[in-house]
């Protein structure tokens, strides 16, 4: 039985201008890996919900001048839910997206690494805030693997600094009040720029600068579609705003219209032949 979501008029809809389009700008937050486990930071569930003081780590400034913040930054580390997370339909649609030729690129917020997990080229996708899957010195260039850091936490190290010049080590991940990475920032733009199609899946949409490659795709004439459980920031200059589940509208509306049940004259869904 086809899912009741390739009913739904706004999915087939998206499914119809995936189709059509050529250059397709995708913009991932949160939302897309809730269903593989990884809780978002500001839901009821929410990670900062649960603790404020992980939140609190989250600040660059609490992160350099506070050993506690630190220490408790490096214990959380050790159970982050990514470590054990595997990726959804939905990470799995966007790399049939990019198997149809038609991904220009895939800004991610998110730094779990399961886009990659599960196949997107590292080409197209552009870790905006980074990675936890690695960790970084705050002083010199110093990068490795995060699983090397966290064997030393394992081993009874509290406070992490670097093997190579002895200064702070945190995950490569971009905290609040450390800058984004400018050649990022610079891919990002020019995929908003370069699509007909932006979609922004499972995220508020309200944390920037990355967020304005919604907008700065509208005002080349790109449609926008919106998925996502919550209202966002920008549903307002949507052209489409889909609030169903992400790891099922995804492998739908990205399978193509030609896999969609057809509609009778009565309005119900027939399977094709």
């Amino acid at each position: 039985m086809p899912s009741d979501l390739s009913q739904d008029p706004n999915v087939r809809l998206l499914t119809q201008w995936i189709d059509e389009s050529e250059r397709i700008t995708v913009l991932t937050g949160a939302g897309i890996s809730t269903d593989s486990g990884i809780p978002d930071f500001r839901g009821p569930n929410g990670v900062w919900t649960k603790n404020p003081k992980a939140e609190k780590a989250s600040n660059i400034q609490n992160f350099i001048s506070d050993p506690e913040v630190r220490k408790a930054s490096w214990r959380d580390r050790l159970d982050n839910r990514a470590w054990s997370a595997d990726p959804n339909d939905g990470h799995r649609a966007l790399v049939q997206l990019e198997k149809r030729n038609k991904l220009v690129a895939l800004l991610t917020q998110n730094v779990d690494g399961l886009h990659h997990a599960a196949g997107s080229s590292a080409t197209k996708v552009v870790e905006v805030h980074g990675t936890i899957r690695e960790v970084a010195c705050l002083e010199c260039d110093y990068r490795d693997d995060m699983q090397i850091a966290l064997d030393r936490v394992r081993q009874g190290e509290e406070d992490l600094d670097c093997p190579e010049c002895g200064g702070i080590l945190k995950s490569a991940t971009i905290s609040f009040g450390q800058s984004l990475v400018q050649k990022d920032l610079l891919k990002a733009e020019a995929a908003a720029q370069n699509c007909d199609l932006m979609i922004a899946i499972g995220t508020t949409l309200a944390v920037y600068p990355i967020a304005a490659v919604v907008p700065s795709a509208q005002r080349v004439g790109a449609k926008i579609a919106i998925i996502n459980a919550e209202p966002t920031e920008m549903d307002h200059i949507a052209d489409l705003v889909i609030r169903e589940s992400i790891s099922e509208v995804l492998p739908i509306a990205v399978g193509g219209a030609s896999n969609l049940p057809e509609e009778d004259n009565n309005g119900d869904a027939e399977t094709p032949k």
